[in-house]
């Protein structure tokens, strides 16, 4: 139902509107069947905890996934050069063991230290929007950014998941060095996402006269994935935040931020975002 991620660069292409959460629904299926975390190298706001929280089936999944934020062009590529330093801090704490040979107890013994998958959305975007560039420094910080997601993807053998927020001669080399390439169209049925011989599946509620894609079904959808990879359903008790759903209904969703070696990371560094 949702496109498998192998190794390599992957672009996704979507003309969506972002309230469609299909950037995060792929990262979630694809962590209910890896092993290890994913690190992701956000721009423009698409990590929101809200969206994540709604559609991930456990809270331990969302354990897994670590955010760094870019909101400049430089932190965005000083993000992504600190990446290799925040994956051996995680290799290096979970691996660590007390003074009788144990292994912290706070460690996720079910996965893999190592990273299961590289997120980098609108990859373009801050490069775009930052006017003290020039066109030849936005080309070569985007083509140095570029060539750090094929380095990696290269190292850890593991798929990197990137989007832009157009295609043009700027984004153009990301196209021509992605291994795989997905596209995501709008229709009146909802997100359609294919490439690479992979064709979707039509969902249908209501005796099949109707068709959900909604934020709701991403939910469900992923529930019934993480019942069948042994995974328990999410039951966070953190605070919580209000948040508007597709509908004009407010939902409640918990407000979880973690705090994460690639976040602390980039804290971490002075004169640099939070």
């Amino acid at each position: 139902m949702l496109p498998s991620l192998d190794p390599g660069l992957t672009l996704l292409d979507t003309d969506t509107d972002r309230s469609v959460p299909v950037v995060h629904a792929v990262v979630c299926d694809h962590l209910l069947d890896a092993s290890g975390p994913a690190f992701w190298i956000d721009a423009q706001g698409y990590a929101t905890t809200a969206t994540l929280t709604q559609i991930a089936p456990s809270q331990r999944l969302l354990d897994r996934i670590h955010v760094a934020r870019g909101f400049t062009a430089y932190q965005h590529f000083s993000a992504l050069a600190d990446l290799s330093g925040a994956v051996n801090a995680h290799v290096k704490a979970a691996t660590t063991t007390d003074a009788f040979g144990q292994r912290d107890a706070t460690d996720d013994t079910d996965t893999q230290p190592t990273p299961a998958l590289i997120v980098a959305p609108a990859v373009d975007a801050l490069y775009r929007a930052d006017d003290t560039l020039g066109d030849a420094q936005v080309r070569r910080l985007l083509a140095r950014s570029l060539a750090r997601l094929r380095q990696y993807a290269d190292a850890y053998d593991v798929p990197v998941l990137c989007t832009r927020t157009e295609g043009d001669a700027l984004t153009d080399p990301i196209e021509a060095a992605a291994t795989h390439h997905y596209t995501c169209e709008s229709t009146r049925m909802g997100p359609r996402i294919t490439g690479e011989e992979f064709e979707p599946q039509w969902y249908p509620v209501a005796g099949g006269d109707a068709y959900q894609t909604t934020l709701a079904y991403w939910a469900d959808l992923l529930a019934a994935r993480a019942e069948g990879t042994g995974h328990q359903p999410a039951t966070p008790s953190s605070p919580s935040m209000d948040t508007d759903d597709s509908e004009g209904q407010v939902t409640t969703a918990p407000a979880r931020q973690p705090d994460t070696p690639l976040l602390a990371t980039w804290a971490g560094q002075p004169g640099r975002g939070p």
